[in-house]
């Protein structure tokens, strides 16, 4: 008897782009998976820490949620990676995930 339920095994080619860019204090590397799956939320893993989430332009705007879950120190900061994010992750369409 197995011991879990696969729930889903997708392939898929992605478009991957990596971006690694200075602020006037920090710098910051990161890869971005664009991919339909995650209702096509496109995953951002920053390369320094691998803390990793998916993005959508409201989840850009929420600078709290940023500095959390990447380890931001400060709101500036926090503020800068958002103008970057909003720049280069584009509008979110909501995409079909479950037949």
């Amino acid at each position: 008897m197995p011991v879990f339920e696969k729930l889903y095994d997708e392939h898929e080619k992605v478009k991957v782009r990596f971006v690694g860019f200075t602020t006037k204090d920090v710098r910051y590397d990161f890869g971005i998976v664009y991919t339909s799956m995650f209702f096509g939320k496109p995953l951002v893993i920053c390369m320094q820490t691998g803390r990793s989430a998916l993005l959508d332009p409201k989840d850009i705007e929420d600078h709290d949620y940023l500095q959390r879950i990447f380890r931001i120190d400060t709101k500036e900061q926090a503020e800068d990676l958002a103008e970057f994010f909003s720049d280069i992750l584009p509008a979110t369409h909501l995409a079909e995930q479950y037949e």
